[in-house]
């Protein structure tokens, strides 16, 4: 189904895994492709699978986490291919630490490229775009972004991501540019490198299987959504909920330090929230919880 036939589309990381299929697959349905990845020679193999199979592409060795670099990625694509109508923003490190050993450059590099790349080359894919009548940006976050025990700056970058598409979408709305978030779960390198990602993400659940619901967003079929997290993990396919601010709410003309402890320990202290990807429940709401379960 040539769901993007026509479209002129860039995917970042493209060399391997995730990005890899959504360039594929994104050729398959009839689009042009900007093949990026620092990784060139990776790049360059996935281009190849793509004209191998009769599609168009054309391979950017470009980092999105300098700001004139991420530009000539969309400047490549409008000079070979004439127009933009789609962006994945896929690029991504990770590593797992502990947090407070932490390595400032780590952490440097991974902010760098997770979410200043993706404000860098989404801007200028959007200036773009706006002055051409519209697309469709999907930026690439992570269930991470929930929290999750050492990947606390992966996990902080994916946040970032999340809050960026919600302000994106807000923002570009009335210029016709769609910005919608996929959370994707699959067996790719980058799982490959924590034991615990490989016992949740068996070899089944492959890029593949994450691919048709960033083409779908990528396509007009799509019209109408926007400002949306989606998570896919192979089999399952659901929105994640945007954050609200929870009842109930307290109102009183003046908070001091005894009357903000009195508001959690009458009222707040039934209503804490579980926490990270695992739900753990705090401390001081096990003490609720807990009795109610043994009764």
């Amino acid at each position: 189904m040539n769901t993007l036939e026509g479209k002129s589309i860039v995917v970042t990381g493209a060399g391997r895994g995730l990005g890899s299929a959504y360039a594929i697959h994104a050729a398959r349905a009839g689009a042009a492709v900007v093949v990026n990845d620092v990784d060139v020679e990776c790049a360059e193999r996935t281009a190849s699978s793509i004209l191998e199979q009769g599609g168009r592409a054309v391979v950017s060795g470009h980092t999105v986490a300098v700001a004139e670099q991420a530009e000539a990625i969309i400047d490549l694509c409008v000079s070979e291919f004439g127009s933009i109508d789609g962006l994945v923003n896929n690029a991504g490190v990770n590593y797992e630490a502990i947090s407070w050993q932490d390595d400032p450059a780590a952490v440097r590099e991974l902010v760098e490229v997770n979410v200043l790349g993706v404000m860098y080359t989404g801007s200028a894919a959007a200036r773009v775009m706006a002055e051409r009548g519209g697309g469709s940006i999907v930026n690439i976050a992570s269930g991470a972004s929930l929290g999750q025990r050492k990947l606390a700056t992966y996990a902080a970058s994916k946040g970032a991501v999340a809050s960026l598409t919600y302000s994106w979408a807000l923002d570009m709305e009335e210029v016709g540019i769609r910005v919608n978030a996929v959370c994707p779960l699959a067996r790719t390198r980058m799982i490959l490198k924590s034991e615990r990602s490989m016992r949740i993400c068996p070899p089944e659940k492959t890029p593949d299987r994450i691919a048709p619901l960033v083409l779908f967003l990528l396509s007009d079929e799509s019209q109408g959504i926007t400002g949306q997290l989606v998570r896919c993990n192979g089999s399952q396919l659901h929105i994640v909920g945007q954050p609200y601010l929870k009842e109930p709410i307290l109102e009183r003309e003046l908070w001091d330090v005894d009357s903000v402890r009195r508001a959690f320990d009458e009222v707040f202290s039934a209503h804490l929230e579980p926490y990270g990807l695992e739900k753990r429940v705090p401390p001081r709401l096990r003490k609720w919880v807990e009795p109610l379960r043994s009764a």
